[in-house]
């Protein structure tokens, strides 16, 4: 994987190719609700797993397990701008199907497209690279290609992304709504939407954040 940053203050991944020959597999193995990760294993990851991260989307709700053992600070962040409604509004603005789908940029608010992958909180977070594997429905944080660049984008895999362990930092998993998942992903088979160079959508206010919150 090549990461290259837009600009100084991007965390927009840009990758050559959408897939890697052998990586991604598994694409629709997971069911609508259960994470890749339970049991003693995530007992390794997650201290509380009733203490969910809530995105409700044009497209339905996705609830997400925080991995505070193995990412404390990005927890932390996620968890400080939820509360503060910093993702209230944002969109899911690089969608690749078979892979994931990213969001999180405030300046996904607006109207201008061109602008989307760019932005970020006002601080930065050192890297907590670890050990878990970047599976289906797991929660990683996007960044530039300086490892501790990342601040608020994340993405969603979609599929198996074994190419970014230890790249990028896993911080949850998705226990709920991998339907929604699905559905944003897919967007673009049914409406045309703009096209990056890497073969992602982004469809805009359609794959919107309504209200992203936690719950206990």
């Amino acid at each position: 994987m090549v990461v290259r940053q837009k600009n100084k203050s991007s965390e927009e991944q840009n990758l050559d190719t959408a897939t890697k020959p052998g990586k991604q597999q598994n694409t629709m193995t997971q069911t609508n609700t259960g994470g890749p990760y339970s049991g003693t294993e995530l007992d390794q990851y997650c201290s509380n797993p009733k203490r969910l991260l809530v995105i409700e989307t044009k497209q339905g709700t996705m609830k997400l397990q925080l991995f505070d053992k193995v990412a404390p600070k990005h927890v932390a962040q996620i968890t400080k701008l939820a509360g503060e409604k910093f993702y209230d509004g944002c969109t899911f603005h690089r969608c690749i199907p078979g892979f994931m789908i990213q969001g999180g940029d405030p300046n996904s608010k607006d109207d201008d497209l061109s602008n989307d992958g760019t932005g970020g909180a006002d601080n930065n977070i050192p890297a907590e690279f670890n050990n878990v594997h970047h599976a289906r429905g797991v929660a990683s944080m996007a960044r530039a290609g300086d490892p501790n660049s990342a601040s608020s984008q994340f993405f969603i895999c979609h599929a198996d992304a074994g190419f970014l362990d230890k790249q990028y930092t896993v911080w949850g998993q998705l226990v709920e709504g991998y339907d929604v998942l699905d559905k944003i992903v897919n967007m673009g088979k049914n409406k045309s939407y703009p096209k990056g160079p890497d073969g992602s959508i982004n469809p805009g206010k359609d794959a919107q954040m309504t209200s992203v919150y936690i719950i206990n």
